[in-house]
């Protein structure tokens, strides 16, 4: 008669014959600032997942960002492309450093990489929820019935508009110009994953745009208003994104699924951020039809860099979207699950810490993998 101990064994390794057991190629982007460090803990709690439930990860490192200048002159060389080009998916850390912030006469900057990469692996769409933690309700600088029951995702659309468009300096360097640019195409396949995850979640969506104002908005509100047909389900609302920006610290749990345009998803997102109390806990993917990537959505943070203090549960949660969009959805909610219990007793770093004791950012990656 088999122990206890060898039953649970048996029947544990039953399970995993059962499941899908997987291989996984991930490009490991680590980039500069605090990039390496959450980087890192990312990949202690995902090896634990992949032991645990029986998986093998091959990382493969590339340089990007700062980082590669320094090594090769270009933020986003040819080699980490087909790296990337070759891989399942990206886990990317962040990009920047100060001495391109501080040198407007940079030709060569390290956000030239980010925007290369999104371009040349077609990653249109950046998907960004917005959610809070239990336990950290009361950190928020948002008051507690405001927040409570958030959960939201922004896809904001990640190729084209203002950041690609024509830019240039006219009369002498004494006047400049930004060109904000769409092709319909472009707002309907954004638009779709849009319509596709309401789907999945409470079947609302928001089009944020500026159509009173802006030509191409007009052209997001027509081409969205179009597909309404093909989604009967589907509630559509249209805002404008100065409302929007009031009503995300008003009433973010009256929004679902918002989508909208590069520049505006930049800086609606992040204000989106402060609700759960930190940018350091919130995780993004950006995704295409082939190419997939996964990052937390705070930049490299230079001021912390080397200093082992950086909170590296965004980047965690962003390798948890990855399993889940792996179809690996007990190993992400294992993550989310011990990614929870760390902030509920405790084990967190200094920007949570909020008096009590703050554990580096090493510690709580060890911890996390060791509780997985």
């Amino acid at each position: 008669m088999l122990s206890e101990v060898e039953a649970n064994n048996e029947q544990r390794t039953t399970n995993n014959e059962q499941r899908n057991i997987m291989k996984l190629n991930i490009a490991l982007l680590a980039g500069d600032g605090i990039g390496p460090e959450v980087i890192e803990q990312a990949v202690k709690v995902s090896n634990a997942i992949a032991s645990k439930f029986n998986h093998e990860i091959n990382w493969t490192p590339a340089l990007t960002g700062a980082a590669a200048i320094d090594a090769v002159g270009e933020p986003y060389p040819d080699e980490t492309h087909a790296i990337c080009e070759a891989a399942d998916a990206v886990l990317f850390g962040a990009i920047g450093h100060p001495r391109f912030d501080n040198d407007p006469s940079a030709k060569v900057r390290p956000e030239q990489g980010l925007l290369k990469m999104r371009q040349k692996l077609e990653l249109f769409a950046n998907v960004r929820p917005t959610f809070t933690f239990p336990s950290l309700i009361d950190k928020s600088p948002l008051k507690r019935e405001r927040i409570e029951g958030t959960d939201l995702i922004f896809l904001r659309e990640l190729t084209g508009g203002i950041y690609f468009g024509e830019r240039g300096r006219l009369n002498a360097n004494e006047t400049a110009f930004d060109t904000c640019t769409y092709h319909r195409n472009e707002v309907k396949r954004l638009a779709k994953k849009g319509f596709e995850l309401a789907m999945k979640r409470s079947k609302k969506l928001c089009c944020v745009d500026k159509a009173n104002v802006l030509e191409t908005s007009r052209l997001w509100r027509e081409t969205v208003q179009a597909m309404e047909k093909d989604y009967p389900e589907v509630a559509v609302s249209y805002e404008f994104v100065d409302a929007v920006a009031m009503r995300l610290v008003q009433w973010p749990n009256a929004y679902d699924v918002l989508i909208t345009e590069n520049l505006f998803g930049d800086i609606l997102t992040d204000e989106a951020s402060v609700i759960s109390g930190s940018m350091g806990l919130m995780p993004s993917a950006s995704v295409g039809e082939k190419a997939k990537l996964y990052e937390p959505i705070h930049g490299s943070y230079p001021q912390a860099a080397g200093k082992d203090i950086a909170n590296p549960l965004a980047t965690i949660l962003s390798a948890a979207m990855m399993f889940e969009d792996f179809d690996l959805t007990d190993e992400a909610k294992a993550i989310r699950d011990v990614v929870n219990k760390s902030l509920s007793e405790g084990i967190v770093t200094e920007d949570l810490a909020d008096g009590g004791k703050a554990y580096k950012t090493s510690e709580v990656g060890d911890w996390l993998a060791a509780n997985v």
